[in-house]
């Protein structure tokens, strides 16, 4: 980190401006090189210079240049930045000359792992900065403003310095029994203490499933025999002709996805190959697929076209997906309905016609009720959902666990304080005061390079 690092921040190509990012105890001095203007090692820090990027003596660009001293900046570093105009060749040529005054070419993610490095940014931080750049929902966009202003850092910081208190009153128990006035933690006291503990862990982690649903969405098999409707369910929900749809049985082989957004949460829908027993090799991969679609997803609609009565393979895939989130569709009710609905009364049924746009409205407010999604659009969207950190929190919740039962067979004090500090530790990973050097790549590396 000794070095000074540059790279593009924006998205180059033709547009208003572009942004040339510079971090590094020379970053100053190497953009004063190739500026002319006011002395930038003069200026004062947090300020926009107006002047011109050159090469010798020959003018590159008109630009605007941002200077920002150590500490208080993004990466704790001195960091400069550069508009320019926005072209290709202006842009690569600026970066060109202030890599052959002394920068180097930063790696992707290194100015926020210089963050996160300086002490600027925790690990929940910078997560939550990827989850706002991926954002494709309000919903994913204020969940991650949640843990970018550190209010999710500051639960797990809680946590953490309550176990502190417990660790610091024994470690005081053990070393200077004489001193009247520290808590002698018995077995007894610290067993409400632990519960404090393991009932937040349990409330973060049951919270942390409304963050998956937000950030990962709702995987929706649309499954059924062939010629039932999906695809034009499909096309309906998409409102484009994405599957193609014929009265034909069997001509949807092969998954055809799409995306839609429903009340702050991505439905992904995903329409299967049709259902059946067929010697045709093709389709019988497509069925193959469609079966491992009704694993994976997290919501199951069945298309029935209720215009014939139920078959013996309508029967079966009811059977296979009985133990799934289910809504079953009834389509074709604008012809006559031959299926009797007693025998569909352990699903939730909706009678469609796609053909005639009827059923579809019905179908999302039954989407919403079964996920609770109107209570999530008036959240607070304070949850954990990035995989690491629920891992984390499980491996917690787990040794506070076997702290409590330990605590609970009259262990002495000083034996649990052990695991006490691992469970320290382990609050400590969720937030980045303790990780490994393999980890921090793994994450950073996932930013591009201007970031």
């Amino acid at each position: 980190m000794n070095d000074t690092i540059t790279a593009i921040a924006t998205a180059v190509g033709v547009s208003a401006i572009n942004i040339i990012k510079v971090s590094g105890d020379k970053s100053i001095e190497i953009v004063s090189k190739v500026f002319e203007g006011k002395n930038l090692t003069e200026v004062k820090s947090h300020t926009i210079n107006y002047g011109y990027i050159i090469d010798g003596k020959v003018k590159v660009d008109e630009v605007l240049v941002s200077v920002f001293k150590s500490p208080k900046t993004y990466t704790g570093e001195d960091i400069v930045e550069i508009n320019c105009h926005g072209g290709i060749a202006s842009t690569n040529k600026i970066l060109e000359l202030i890599l052959s005054n002394g920068a180097r070419l930063a790696e992707p993610g290194e100015f926020i792992k210089r963050a996160f490095l300086n002490g600027r940014k925790n690990l929940m931080e910078v997560e939550s900065i990827e989850d706002i750049i991926n954002a494709k929902t309000e919903s994913l966009r204020k969940m991650g403003m949640k843990g970018l202003t550190g209010e999710l850092s500051n639960m797990i910081k809680t946590l953490k310095s309550k176990v502190t208190e417990i660790i610091a009153n024994i470690e005081v128990n053990i070393d200077y029994p004489e001193y009247e006035d520290a808590i002698t933690y018995t077995n007894e006291i610290l067993s409400n203490r632990i519960k404090e503990i393991k009932e937040s862990l349990e409330s973060i982690l049951k919270e942390s499933k409304k963050g998956k649903l937000i950030k990962d969405g709702i995987t929706v098999g649309i499954i059924g025999k062939p010629n039932a409707g999906k695809s034009s369910l499909l096309n309906k929900l998409l409102n484009e002709e994405k599957a193609i749809v014929t009265d034909i049985a069997g001509t949807t082989r092969d998954i055809v996805e799409g995306s839609i957004i429903l009340k702050g949460i991505t439905l992904n829908l995903i329409d299967t190959a049709g259902i059946r027993e067929t010697d045709n090799l093709v389709e019988q991969i497509g069925v193959q697929k469609s079966e491992k679609i009704i694993e994976e997803s997290d919501l199951i609609i069945t298309m029935i076209d209720g215009s014939k009565p139920l078959s013996e393979e309508d029967k079966k895939i009811l059977e296979k997906i009985k133990d799934k989130k289910v809504i079953v569709l009834i389509n074709k009710s604008d012809l006559h309905t031959k299926i009797e609905t007693t025998t569909l009364e352990s699903f939730t049924y909706i009678k469609t016609s796609i053909k005639n746009n009827e059923g579809i409205k019905e179908l999302l407010e039954k989407i919403e009720e079964l996920f609770n999604l109107n209570e999530l659009e008036t959240s607070d969207f304070t949850y954990i959902s990035n995989a690491r950190q629920i891992s984390l929190i499980k491996q917690s919740l787990k040794l506070i666990n076997e702290i409590e039962e330990a605590n609970s067979n009259n262990i002495e004090v000083d034996l649990i304080q052990i695991d006490l500090e691992r469970l320290w530790n382990l609050l400590g990973e969720i937030i980045g005061e303790t990780y490994k050097e393999e980890l921090l790549d793994e994450i950073f590396s996932k930013f591009c390079l201007g970031k």
